[in-house]
This record gives structure tokens, sequence and C-alpha cells, in this order.
């Protein structure tokens, strides 16, 4: 059976390239006559691919040096606790919430300090991303938090917030290594692999180091600690081996691939294709404000939930799977990461605008 053209939001598309390089290098790594997922990760070929992922995340993303780059476990969701845990010194915290993640961090972080929901765009489904230039920053907050691309929703914050001088901490799971970012406007960045470096199973962490300290909120675990992660190198504990080392083919592509500018201008040429087909259909419409689209994700309707099914059910007949919206919000959802060619895009709005014909 030949591959399908997978749209799935996480786990999701990894780059044909890497899945053959796993595949020939399954039983025997570089002649150790082991699997990289039968190795010591205390062993010096397993240090290696540690190291090398490290640097060419770093080079790929230009990290600064007083910044530390952690690969840990226990995805988006333990890292809503370890954020506050970590950071919340006044326990006071400014939350910005335009999506379902960010609420779900909110709500966690109300579990050690007071959390102040700065903005949000709830009031319209997070169909759009309200004006953070000029928001009311309490004094006291220890961090200003977002969720930059909305995985549900389909949309991006483009500029960042004005943090008038506090911590920015953001979630950048679903837009991780799809364009260059300026690590030093952040205190803290962190995305799960799963939808656009690699396997389900590895969180990466940059976190500037002054942040990195023993003054935790009593109580914090010593895996919930970043100081302990930082301190070992990523190796505390046994990290998820085999996926950190799929996560560091990943970066040898991007940089093949020549780097994040290159990856944005891809990017931008293959959500083009569909977001300018969605602006002409008179049956698919995109959910999202157009100055708020996200690149990687994009959420559309045809306004007629027996249509939506039918759509989806022949789309995935004809290779085009998981193209099923996120069960809370219902409709259709592409998600278009990095790996995902232009062709299967192109194939998609040539599907798309023949279902149209056929179902007027």
């Amino acid at each position: 059976m030949s591959r399908v053209y997978n749209f799935s939001a996480g786990p999701a598309v990894l780059p044909e390239e890497v899945l053959k390089t796993c595949a020939a290098e399954m039983l025997d790594y570089h002649g150790s006559g082991m699997s990289v997922m039968e190795m010591s990760h205390r062993s010096k070929d397993y240090e290696n691919i540690l190291d090398t992922a490290e640097a060419d995340f770093r080079e790929l993303l230009s990290v600064p040096d007083n910044y530390r780059v952690l690969f840990l476990q226990g995805g988006g969701n333990t890292q809503f606790a370890m954020v506050p845990m970590n950071l919340m010194k006044n326990r006071v915290a400014d939350y910005i919430v335009t999506g379902q993640w960010a609420k779900k961090a909110a709500k966690e972080a109300e579990m050690y300090g007071k959390v102040n929901i700065v903005a949000s765009s709830q009031d319209k489904t997070f169909s759009y991303i309200p004006d953070l230039s000029d928001l009311d920053i309490h004094d006291d907050a220890d961090y200003v938090y977002i969720c930059q691309n909305n995985t549900i929703y389909g949309t991006t914050i483009k500029e960042l917030p004005n943090t008038k001088g506090k911590t920015l901490v953001s979630d950048v799971s679903s837009m991780f290594l799809s364009e260059p970012m300026d690590v030093s406007k952040y205190g803290v960045l962190w995305g799960g692999v799963q939808k656009n470096v690699g396997p389900a199973g590895v969180t990466i962490v940059v976190i500037r180091e002054d942040l990195i300290t023993e003054d935790v909120l009593p109580g914090t675990p010593t895996m919930l600690r970043y100081k302990t992660h930082a301190d070992n190198k990523s190796l505390y504990n046994t990290p998820p081996c085999y996926n950190i080392y799929v996560c560091g083919l990943v970066f040898k592509w991007l940089k093949e691939m020549g780097g994040l500018s290159v990856m944005k201008e891809r990017n931008e040429e293959k959500a083009k294709v569909l977001y300018d087909f969605l602006d002409a259909s008179n049956m698919f419409k995109g959910t999202v404000v157009p100055k708020d689209r996200s690149l990687m994700n994009v959420p559309f309707i045809t306004g007629n939930e027996e249509l939506d099914k039918k759509f989806i059910a022949e789309a995935s007949a004809a290779g085009f799977k998981n193209l099923k919206g996120h069960r809370t919000v219902g409709g259709m959802r592409a998600s278009i990461y990095n790996a995902m060619p232009k062709e299967g895009v192109v194939k998609l709005v040539e599907f798309m605008d023949n279902f149209e014909k056929n179902n007027r």
C-alpha cells in the first residue's frame, strides 16, 4: 500500500527520508550491532546522539548561549504544572487565553497561585487573536504565558505580547521549528514534538539560565524541577532515547532543507494554496480571522454537519487521512506541518474542488 497524505494534528506526518533512515538503522545503529531503542542511555553512542541532537537544534533555532535545551517527558500537560512550580515565586501569573491549551494551562496554574486572564478570545470561539500590544500586565506577575499557535482553532500569535518587562513563557508545540524565532524574547519556550518535530514522547524546553534555580514552590517533585534536568544534561533518568534519536534525524533533515527560513517559505506556499481555495469556495469556509491564520493548522467547515461527515469519509477513502476537526469544535482541520509536501495540499484542494462540484 502506498503512503497516504496524513493531515493529523499529532502524532503527525514525519519526513519520509527520516523514516527510511530509521528503518535502515533499526537493527544496527552505525555498526554498534544493536538498535538505538536497545542502547544504554549512558553509552558513548547514545551520548553522541543526544549531544548532536542538541547542537543541531541550537543551530536551527539560533539558541543563545545563556539558554539551556532540555529533552523531557510528560508532554504539554506536565509543562502546565512545571511552569508555575518553577517560576511562580510571587504566586501570581498573567495568562493570555487564545485556545483550549492555554485555557488548560491557566486552570492548572490556579492550583499554585493567582492566575490573571489578561486577554482572551473565547468570546468568539477562539477564532481570532486579541490585541496584545498594551495589556494590563500585573506588577506582581512572575511571568506572562501564551500558547503561540493554537492547534485546535488554527490561530497564531504573530506579534508577541508586550509583557512590560515580565518573563514570557510560550507553548510553541504546533509551530515548533516551522519558522525562525528570536529565542531571546522568551524566558521559556517549550513544545511537545509530536506535532512538527518527531514521535510522541518528547517535550523540548528552552529556558534562560537565570530561571533555573533551587527556588521552586514547596512540594515540587525532583522530576518536575528544571534544575534537575539542566544539571544532568537531560539524563537524570532514562530519557525517551529512541524518540530523541528520531528528533535528531529531523533536525538533520531541516538543516539539509536549508533551515527554518526556507521552511517558513515552504509553509507559506502550502498554506496559501489551501487558504486561497477556501476564500474562493462557495461550499468550504475557513473559521479564522484571516490576519490570525496559522500556517500549520487550517480548520474549515461546510456549515452542514452531514456534509462535513460525508466529506471526511470520502476524503479518507481517497487517501486524505485525519481531516476530522477536534472533538470540541467539529468540522475539518488540515494540519500541514513541515513534513507535509506541497503536493499533498495541492491534491487535497483538487479533491475538495471535485467534492464541491459533485455536492452542490
